[in-house]
């Protein structure tokens, strides 16, 4: 950190920008965006994932669950446009997500076994907010931003408290349930036991984190520049820089195979990040 203060504090504001476009408390009503959502535009993206059962596309927004239609166009999957935070793919049709209705407050862990058709409310509701869910290993970690806190469960109901931190997104070791990493300001922490704690952060500095494959870890910046590590986050090398703009989500579907959110489009790899093709398109906007 010594060494370049200027960059350090670039980054971290960079950093902090992104953690308080991705913020919102679900209290305020945003008119563009519900607009928006009316007229099968999608914006303000907090999660994606492939359905393995039949590789579909869900993308979690502000303004509910949308997948593409027939001609690539996004349509709402069920009926709700709620707020959808911290969403994750655990299995065919098995998805977690956390984040607010569309009245306010929080949602705690929802889950849903229709693709997201209905949600069922598990543990925490109106208690805690999560930015980032991750499911593996019989267990889901989540970052509840309302406290600060890692936490983990087994049964989705009762959770164990890890670390706090000040973080964007984490991931969970597709090998070793102990290591977990979390992007902050100061660059990728490291936790060797589950999340109970982290070692300081470590450049580069990502917001979002992504990891499915042993030799498959991606990190994008807070610019778009994806990043690739095959030894665990210990050395990274930029792969290329996704289009448009600034990132909102990221997920490692495999080692190849690659789905990054930014501020234009929904884009997917399937090359490890060197080439991307547009999934959906995204209504560009400045935050919640």
């Amino acid at each position: 950190m010594n060494k370049r203060p200027a960059a350090m504090a670039a980054t971290a504001l960079a950093l902090a920008l992104t953690l308080a476009s991705c913020s919102g408390n679900g209290d305020s009503a945003d008119s563009t965006g519900s607009s928006a959502a009316s007229g099968t535009t999608v914006s303000h993206i907090h999660g994606l994932g492939l359905d393995p059962g039949d590789q579909r596309l869900y993308v979690a927004t502000h303004e509910g669950i949308y997948t593409p239609g027939p001609k690539g166009e996004p349509e709402l999957v069920g009926d709700s446009k709620d707020d959808f935070m911290g969403f994750t793919v655990a299995g065919d049709k098995t998805f977690y997500a956390s984040g607010h209705p569309a009245s306010g407050g929080n949602k705690g862990l929802i889950k849903s076994t229709d693709a997201g058709e209905t949600w069922k409310s598990l543990s925490l509701s109106g208690e805690s907010d999560f930015h980032a869910l991750e499911s593996a290993h019989g267990t889901v970690y989540g970052y509840d931003v309302t406290n600060g806190l890692v936490r983990t469960t087994k049964d989705g109901v009762s959770w164990k408290d890890g670390a706090r931190l000040e973080a964007l997104d984490m991931a969970v070791s597709p090998g070793d349930p102990g290591v977990v990493l979390a992007t902050t300001a100061e660059g990728v922490a490291r936790s060797g036991d589950g999340g109970r704690t982290f070692a300081p952060g470590k450049e580069p500095v990502m917001a979002f984190l992504s990891w499915t494959a042993k030799n498959g870890l991606y990190g994008i910046d807070t610019s778009g520049g994806l990043n690739r590590s095959t030894d665990g986050g210990t050395t990274w090398k930029k792969v290329s820089t996704v289009p448009g703009g600034r990132p909102q989500a990221l997920t490692a579907v495999g080692a190849e195979h690659v789905l990054a959110a930014t501020q234009t489009g929904v884009f997917e790899s399937k090359d490890g990040g060197k080439t991307f093709s547009k999934r959906l398109t995204v209504a560009s906007s400045g935050g919640h």
